[in-house]
């Protein structure tokens, strides 16, 4: 399946950008008549699976993730849309708000086809109920998007064939998560432990019972005594209980490429170096630099405050960022930097670059969706939230990933600081992971976050609306009973 949607994935770029609602796929079978076996069964999960890849291969979640949050710098003379972002000038006609909206509703209606449709085909009935159960995590998965970057959106769980009757207005932000939660039960319920050979990436009933972990921790919130936080630490120890999962022991072969679908990774995209790839490599590296195929785009950098936030022994830092390079005509090396404005000489996000690759924009490294590490932080976080404090298997969780690292044990802290060390170990975990934003809007600190992170004259300018992306304008134009986030 892998290599077949990377291939389908082609087709489905012709997808015209119309307003979202419009949800028909161009070009894909629409006839009722057109789903009549288990190949074409499969063939509708292959496109659902196939947006993935426009939704991770390009800065849809990556780039609102980092420059929106204290980790990332914004290359200030590049494309304006990411520099207002990054100075807190979200307006609904910003590129990155519609491209969020609008790569989930293509992924929710191409995973509602798949609902609609194979119910009726005549296959194995099991192999029929873990192609349904995919479908839903993977529309969860797009909701899940949705419901933290614009709050309450319309839900759409059947397949659209007609714009007559499409005017959809916001669904309440419970209905959404409940929604969610009812997919990512039925997921989990139904899809199988693991997948091999060409049928790995596929998720399983681990992804299904991380992905609603991740649900309830974001559901708590930064609520004291909220009944998610127990429901987030017992859906962790679900995953935890399996023995599927394990940290590998060196940082950096949790992102090699031969480690595709490995004892860490509960889910994530894959990619195909120099055939259906992304731009993690040539759209990260210095601007110009000459290592990569088309040099650096350095598209953002690393800030100053995510660089310092890692001691001299974390051996993450090392994996995470290019500090130097040696060039390749003179052979001297460069030395590159947090504080220089130089954009060819800045310090680049790196541990998600292929260095086999020979296409620009076309590495092969997979987009880490979720891994085991982030499982055994939901964990630690969520049962010390839930007990008031952190006991002995919330430390050994946290404490299992910052080994990893090379890092010594925490141990006697209270339930807020046990809090503030999760956080943190989530900020140098996952950087460049898509994590940060979403972090520190659940735990009620991005206002405070975006104001520290002042690096070359940022001066965000905070609103209170801002824990929110605007709704696209185009979207509210062609969709009268669509409202708009108060605020915008």
């Amino acid at each position: 399946m892998t290599m077949r949607y990377l291939s389908i994935f082609i087709v489905f770029l012709i997808i015209s950008c119309q307003p979202s609602l419009d949800l028909s796929p161009a070009g894909w079978k629409a006839s009722s008549t057109a789903y009549r076996n288990a190949a074409d069964a499969e063939a509708a999960l292959t496109g659902a699976y196939s947006i993935l890849q426009e939704v991770y291969r390009n800065e849809h979640i990556l780039t609102p993730n980092t420059i929106c949050a204290d980790d990332g710098i914004p290359f200030l003379t590049g494309a304006a849309d990411r520099v207002a972002l990054w100075k807190g000038e979200q307006i609904s006609s910003n590129t990155y708000s519609g491209q969020i909206w609008s790569s989930a509703y293509r992924g929710i209606q191409f995973s509602n086809i798949v609902l609609s449709r194979i119910p009726g085909i005549q296959m194995d009935e099991n192999l029929k109920k873990q192609f349904l159960a995919e479908a839903r995590y993977l529309r969860a998965l797009h909701y899940f998007n949705l419901v933290r970057f614009y709050g309450g959106v319309p839900l759409v769980t059947k397949e659209v064939t007609t714009l007559t009757g499409i005017e959809t207005p916001r669904s309440t932000i419970e209905e959404v998560y409940a929604q969610i939660e009812a997919d990512l039960k039925e997921a989990e319920a139904l899809l199988p432990p693991s997948f091999t050979g060409a049928n790995m990436g596929r998720a399983t009933k681990g992804a299904a019972k991380g992905l609603l972990a991740k649900v309830y921790l974001t559901r708590a919130g930064n609520t004291a005594g909220s009944p998610f936080w127990a429901q987030a630490a017992a859906k962790a120890k679900e995953v935890m209980d399996l023995g599927a999962y394990d940290l590998w022991d060196n940082y950096a072969d949790v992102f090699a490429i031969r480690n595709r679908g490995g004892k860490e990774s509960l889910f994530e995209v894959l990619f195909v170096t120099d055939i259906q790839g992304n731009g993690f490599t040539t759209g990260f590296a210095p601007r110009g630099a000459p290592i990569v195929p088309n040099n650096g785009f350095g598209i953002f950098r690393v800030s100053k405050s995510l660089f310092d936030s890692y001691t001299a022994n974390d051996k993450r830092k090392a994996v995470s960022f290019l500090t130097s390079y040696v060039h390749p005509t003179t052979g001297q090396t460069v030395t590159l930097s947090v504080e220089t404005p130089d954009p060819t000489l800045a310090v680049s996000f790196w541990k998600l670059a292929d260095p086999t690759v020979k296409v620009g924009l076309n590495g092969g490294t997979s987009w880490p969706y979720m891994r085991y590490s982030e499982i055994l932080l939901i964990y630690a976080e969520a049962l010390s939230e839930a007990n008031g404090g952190p006991n002995t298997e919330a430390y050994a969780a946290i404490n299992k990933v910052r080994k990893r690292a090379g890092l010594g044990n925490l141990e006697g802290l209270s339930a807020a600081t046990f809090k503030d060390a999760v956080l943190q170990e989530r900020r140098l975990e996952f950087c460049f992971e898509g994590q940060r934003w979403f972090d520190l809007v659940r735990s009620n600190r991005l206002e405070a976050a975006v104001k520290a992170e002042n690096s070359f004259n940022r001066n965000y300018a905070w609103k209170k609306q801002h824990i929110w992306f605007p709704i696209p304008q185009r979207e509210i134009d062609a969709n009268p009973a669509l409202e708009q986030i108060d605020g915008y």
